[in-house]
């Protein structure tokens, strides 16, 4: 068993403050920047590719967001921003050409074009990585080279002579990948490019139709081993959950009900009685856009500079999300990819062949401007018109916010009962709809002038680049959505943009601003670094930012009842603790009470327009008790190890050791820990073990003289001392640092938390490596009935758990009992 090793930043907690993951940040990290940079070139230049880091821990980085209970109306908040920064108002041709030119520039360094001459490089490039045996990285440099479809290829200049070569060395790079279909398919296409040539006699044909049999031979052992055919059947037959869906809300369990009330705007309360891990909603993602990675953005640089760093651009179907190896690429550009033909048709045909040409600018702008554009896509012109006439026109008295919230309860207690509900159509029924997106809030009259000032160049630059590729037809739905049709020539002056376009840019202007308090980060658990070892270092990065309008309704508390958990473009909320009948289901946003002191949570939260008010919150604001990460995350007295008290400078509560030292000088030894830290695992990841172990031996000898014994960092040492003995395969040492570990984890997050689930997995995996049967099944089932709270019956862990559960009772008698 492949130790899959979850890092330990999956459950240490950092601070969220501009980070990707939890969305904790303002428009969107990088785009913010770089639309700073059009506005006022002189603040510099944006650092490419700045999308934010992911934040540590799993729960932050599911934070959902929220209908605030700002009573303000949609209607009112929008309408001021429709008078006050209006499109009209900053017509294109008033831009200075300074910041025309600046995005222009930014533009450049954003490729997305095809280039012709990059085949070969990657072609060499994965040759290279296979004769080194890194398959993974191997293939998805062929892919690049093969385009999966030979015509496309040829169209491309790509030599029709290695062409078979390539698809070859790409079918035995699936092969080893254990991707028998997919390696049989590309067999497929060589044979059928063969046998078109019609030159089968010579002996560059002779070698590669030798080879093509060897591997038709390889790919039906593996496909006749009972293992593999065993694993196919496991991806089949996935263990089916009881549901039964709400009539009044799309996607939701019939034990949820939505309300409205004046403190908490729109919200989800349990109607009946919830169990842990219960289902409580499963909801497609009305639009998602894949995160580009940071390589995309180069470099200004006179030389053409490849890059084959892999990022999730390249990890991951840029529609459904869907992980991929031999990935099909658009025909017009070199950026969107896709797992399938059909994936690739169905993007095309539904917002990609308007994406296409914008894909510099769009990379540029930031996915916060992606997703306004892609949402008012999907939507289609007419409803997207529909709904910001009726913003416009909308009950005058609905302006006042007191008014709206007033109205709206007077609503919600009628016996029209959810029909009353901004996002309910006429049926009361709240769909997952562009309806319910274009109802969210944007809480436009919060956002700062300059904030939306911003927000409204990033449009009309988009819009403008609409109109001069002459895509306005198309994003007006009224153009065919033939495959891979040429725009037409524009029409209109360049300075000037068409009622239709404005409001396009209207209603993305509102996406964006929703966005800030709306947009789901997507994320996934990712493999990093080499998988030719014992051990696979894994890591949570944010994989895709989403509008879920049902997801939305949850409201946050910095000590939830709920875990969310994605597959694809799919969210699932399970109960993650008994919720009674009345109660309101809570989302954590990011900040969480196990991680982060109540001021620290109440700053990160303002970016959401309100002020925390939940039980943990409340029970921290008016205690004098410290919190409980300050009191596992601090100091210790260098001399007699007890807790170290006070602000600037530290006092030891040892009433009869008079040491004290200033909080700025532990601080400083603090960050020379975490570096020495780093060295180690510096150390390991260069093969270099017995040193890492020395060097993380001697930080914990440091660390027990400066920190608490369940401070954090001590647990993450522990950590990473069991993943450097994993390593090595002294299976019964990593075991022993790791159980310590989770003692630590414990501590802070709690016993049936979703970190404890995953160290348990991790654990499991271990035990089962060392052969420690009695210890490695009891792990494995404790592990197994928390995830299943968290991740649900479907979940990649819970499987792997029932599968070494399965192989550990299969053993002799004998040997489990002498185990």
């Amino acid at each position: 068993c492949k130790l899959s090793y979850w890092l330990f930043s999956v459950v240490r907690r950092k601070r969220c403050a501009g980070a990707a993951g939890c969305r904790h940040r303002s428009i969107n990290g990088a785009a913010r920047r770089r639309v700073a940079a059009l506005r006022c070139p002189v603040l510099g230049r944006p650092r490419p590719g700045a999308t934010g880091a992911v934040s540590g821990g799993f729960a932050a980085r599911h934070g959902a967001p929220g209908l605030r209970p700002a009573p303000v109306s949609c209607g009112a908040g929008w309408d001021g921003v429709r008078r006050g920064w209006s499109v009209e108002l900053i017509p294109v041709s008033c831009r200075p050409e300074v910041e025309v030119a600046a995005l222009q520039r930014l533009c450049r360094r954003a490729r997305a074009a095809k280039e012709p001459a990059a085949a070969r490089f990657y072609r060499e490039e994965g040759n290279r990585l296979f004769g080194l045996r890194q398959y993974g990285a191997a293939v998805r440099l062929y892919s690049q080279v093969c385009l999966e479809d030979i015509a496309r290829a040829e169209s491309h200049g790509y030599p029709n002579r290695l062409l078979p070569k390539v698809l070859l060395r790409k079918a035995e790079c699936l092969l080893f990948l254990g991707r028998l279909q997919e390696a049989a398919d590309a067999l497929s296409v060589v044979e059928n490019k063969i046998a078109v040539d019609g030159i089968v006699t010579s002996p560059t044909h002779q070698t590669l139709l030798g080879k093509l049999s060897q591997l038709k031979v390889k790919i039906h052992e593996k496909e006749s081993c009972p293992e593999a055919a065993r694993e196919a059947c496991g991806d089949i037959q996935r263990e089916s959950e009881i549901w039964e869906e709400n009539d009044s809300i799309s996607g939701a369990s019939s034990s949820l009900s939505l309300k409205f009330d004046t403190e908490r705007g729109r919200h989800l309360v349990a109607s009946q009685d919830i169990l842990p891990g219960q289902s409580l909603l499963k909801e497609e993602a009305f639009v998602s856009v894949l995160c580009p990675g940071e390589s995309l953005l180069l470099q200004d640089s006179s030389e053409t500079v490849w890059d084959t760093r892999v990022t999730n651009a390249d990890l991951y179907c840029h529609r459904c999300l869907r992980q991929l190896l031999a990935s099909v690429p658009c025909c017009g550009c070199s950026y969107a990819k896709y797992c399938s033909q059909k994936c690739a048709d169905t993007a095309w045909e539904q917002y990609h062949r308007t994406e296409c040409s914008l894909g510099p600018l769009l990379l540029t702008l930031g996915v916060f401007c992606h997703v306004a554009l892609r949402t008012v896509l999907l939507a289609g012109f007419a409803e997207v018109g529909r709904l910001v006439e009726w913003s416009h026109d909308g009950d005058k008295d609905l302006h006042n916010p007191e008014a709206r919230c007033n109205h709206l309860s007077e609503a919600a207690d009628t016996r029209a009962g959810t029909r009353g509900i901004p996002g309910c159509n006429d049926s009361g029924r709240y769909q997952s709809s562009y309806q319910a997106v274009f109802n969210l809030l944007p809480h436009a009259e919060k956002h700062s002038p300059e904030h939306k000032f911003l927000c409204m160049l990033s449009v009309i630059a988009i819009c403008k680049q609409l109109q001069e590729a002459g895509l306005e037809a198309a994003v007006l739905n009224q153009e065919s959505s033939e495959k891979w049709s040429k725009p037409k020539a524009c029409e209109k002056p360049s300075g000037e943009l068409s009622p239709e376009l404005k409001t396009v840019a209207e209603a993305m202007l509102r996406h964006v601003l929703q966005l800030q308090c709306n947009a789901q980060a997507i994320t996934v658990m990712q493999e990093s670094g080499s998988r030719d070892g014992a051990v696979v270092n894994k890591k949570p990065v944010r994989l895709a930012t989403a509008f879920f309008p049902v997801l939305s309704l949850l409201n946050h508390s910095c000590w939830p009842n709920i875990s969310v958990s994605f597959s694809g473009t799919a969210a699932t909320v399970r109960a993650s603790q008994p919720i009674p009948s009345g109660q309101e289901v809570l989302h954590c946003y990011g900040p969480h009470r196990c991680r982060m002191r109540v001021a620290e949570r109440q700053q990160l939260l303002r970016q959401y327009f309100f002020e925390c008010r939940c039980q943990a919150c409340l029970e921290e604001l008016e205690s004098d008790v410290k919190s409980v990460v300050a009191m596992r995350n601090s100091f210790c007295c260098p001399s007699c190890r007890a807790p170290m008290q006070g602000e600037d400078m530290l006092c030891c509560s040892n009433e009869a050791c008079a040491v004290s030292v200033s909080r700025e000088s532990l601080s400083h030894r603090l960050q020379d820990l975490q570096q020495q830290i780093k060295n180690a695992l510096e150390l390991l990841r260069a093969r270099k073990a017995d040193q890492a172990i020395r060097m993380l031996q001697k930080c914990q000898m440091d660390a027990g003289n400066l920190l608490s014994p369940e401070h954090l960092l001590m647990g993450e040492m522990e950590d990473h001392l069991a993943q450097v003995y994993a390593t090595l395969g002294k299976w019964q040492e990593a075991a022993r640092h790791l159980q310590r570990s989770i003692e630590i984890v414990e501590m802070h997050h709690g016993p049936s938390s979703v970190e404890i689930g995953h160290e348990l997995f991790k654990l499991a995996q271990i035990l089962f490596n060392g052969f420690a049967v009695s210890e490695a099944l009891s792990t494995i089932q404790r592990a197994e009935e928390i995830l299943l709270v968290h991740c649900g019956p479907q979940s990649t862990q819970i499987q792997e758990l029932q599968e070494m559960k399965t192989c550990l009772l299969e053993l002799p008698r004998s040997i489990l009992q002498r185990t």
